[in-house]
């Protein structure tokens, strides 16, 4: 899978996360308290799908140059 679960502190509600840690470009997404991180692809789209105010699902389109 290519969402990860972060973890949000339940007594402070905040969300931490050290971008030393990550690799290349990544997006995190929020939605009802949960946060979730996934890599960008190097070439490609990447669409976050919303519902109603929710997010619904996120689809991933690669590709390479030639």
């Amino acid at each position: 899978m290519r969402l990860r679960e972060l973890q949000i502190n339940p007594s402070t509600k905040k969300l931490e996360i050290d971008i030393m840690e990550q690799k290349g470009s990544f997006a995190i997404v929020i939605c009802d308290g949960k946060a979730k991180i996934t890599e960008l692809p190097a070439y490609g789209e990447t669409k976050i799908i919303t519902h109603q105010g929710k997010v619904k699902r996120v689809k991933f389109d690669e590709g390479e140059e030639f």
